[in-house]
C-alpha cells in the first residue's frame, strides 16, 4: 500500500505531462491523446499545483521544460516504459506482432518473403503497418520497425543493420530497345527521368556524371519509391532505386542497370526493437528470422540486397 506521505499524482495527469513534456505542445499532446488543449493544461496547471513546481516555461510562441520539468520527464517516462513492460508480461507472449515499415519496403521486400516466414513460423501472425513516418513507440503498438537511416534511432531502441540502401539506375528493356543505353550525359537527355520523394536523380547525375541537373525529355514524380519502380517497369523512363528493391526484376531481366555505377545512400536498412519488446517472444523471432535473412542463412531463401564493396566506375 502507498502511504499518504508518498501520494501518487492523478495517473491521466503524470499521462499528459509525459506526452506534452516529449512534445513540447498542448496541441500535439491533445491530439494523441484524443481530449481537448484545455483537458491538457488543466492536467499540467493540477501536477504543477500538486508538486509544487512549475514544469513548464510558457514561452510567447512555444513550451520550454523548466530544470524540474526536464528531471521529471525522464523519470516518468521510465515508469511509463516500465509499467508497459510489466502489461505485457501479465498478458503472455501473444503469437503477434506488429511492424512498421515504409510502403514501399513493405511492398518490394517484406510482403514478398512474407511466405517464406510463415512456413517457417506458421504460429506467429503478423500485422504490417506501412507508414513514410518514424513510429513513436511509446504511443504507437508497434513491437518491431524497418526504417532505413542511421543510428542511434532514440533512446531504448535496439538497432541492427539489415541491408545496405545502394542506388542504382533503372529501366525497362522496352526503354533499352526503343534508346539504348546512356553512355555520356548528353545520351541522357532522351529519356523521361521517374523521381520519389527522395528526389536522389542531383546526387547520383554529380556522381556519375558531375552534373546535379541536366535537360530531359520529361520528369515525372511520385510520392512512393514502389511507384517510381512501377512507371520504370512499365516503360515510362529511368528511375533510381535501392538495388534492394530491384534486384529481382534485374535478375529475372524485366529491368536493366541503364548506368554502370551505384551509389551508396549513406542510410542503410535497419531493424529496431523498444525495450518493452525484449521479452516479446514472437517479436525476438521475427528479429531472428530478418537478420538470417540479412546473411543468407534461410533454407531456399534468395539473398536480396547483398552487400556491394566497390562500384564499378572510378567516379563513385
Amino acid at each position: 500500500m502507498v502511504s499518504t506521505g508518498h501520494r501518487l499524482p492523478s495517473l491521466n495527469a503524470l499521462r499528459a505531462f509525459e506526452v506534452a513534456g516529449r512534445s513540447l505542445n498542448f496541441r500535439i499532446a491533445a491530439e494523441e491523446l484524443n481530449v481537448t488543449h484545455g483537458a491538457i493544461a488543466q492536467h499540467i496547471r493540477a501536477l504543477e499545483a500538486d508538486l509544487g513546481h512549475q514544469l513548464f516555461e510558457r514561452l510567447p510562441r512555444s513550451l520550454a521544460l523548466t530544470d524540474v520539468g526536464r528531471a521529471y520527464l525522464l523519470e516518468v517516462t521510465r515508469a511509463f516504459e516500465l509499467l508497459t513492460e510489466a502489461t505485457a508480461l501479465a498478458r503472455g507472449d501473444p503469437h503477434h506482432v506488429t511492424i512498421n515499415v515504409t510502403p514501399s519496403f513493405a511492398a518490394r521486400w517484406l510482403i514478398p518473403h512474407l511466405q517464406a516466414f510463415r512456413s517457417a513460423h506458421p504460429e506467429i501472425e503478423v500485422n504490417i503497418l506501412a507508414t513514410g513516418h518514424m513510429p513513436d513507440f511509446r504511443a504507437a503498438n508497434v513491437d518491431l520497425a524497418i526504417r532505413d537511416g542511421s543510428p542511434p534511432f532514440g533512446t531504448g531502441i535496439r538497432s541492427e543493420m539489415l541491408f545496405e540502401r545502394r542506388l542504382v539506375a533503372v529501366a525497362s528493356p522496352t526503354v533499352v530497345g526503343e534508346l539504348g543505353l546512356p553512355r555520356t550525359c548528353e545520351d541522357l537527355r532522351r529519356f523521361v527521368l521517374l523521381h520519389d520523394m527522395e528526389n536522389e536523380w542531383p546526387e547520383f547525375l554529380f556522381k556519375v556524371f558531375g552534373k546535379r541537373q541536366i535537360a530531359v525529355a520529361h520528369n515525372i514524380s511520385f510520392n512512393l519509391a514502389t511507384l517510381a519502380i512501377d512507371a520504370a517497369l512499365a516503360g515510362q523512363g529511368i528511375a533510381v532505386a535501392s538495388r534492394l528493391y530491384v534486384q529481382q526484376e534485374l535478375d529475372r531481366g524485366r529491368l536493366v542497370q541503364m548506368i554502370d555505377a551505384s551509389l551508396a545512400s549513406g542510410r542503410d536498412y535497419h531493424v529496431l526493437m523498444p525495450a518493452r519488446s525484449k521479452n516479446h517472444r514472437a517479436a525476438r523471432t521475427v528479429w531472428d528470422w530478418l537478420i538470417h535473412a540479412r546473411d543468407g542463412t534461410l533454407l531456399n531463401f534468395p539473398l536480396f540486397g547483398e552487400r556491394e564493396t566497390a562500384s564499378s566506375t572510378s567516379s563513385i
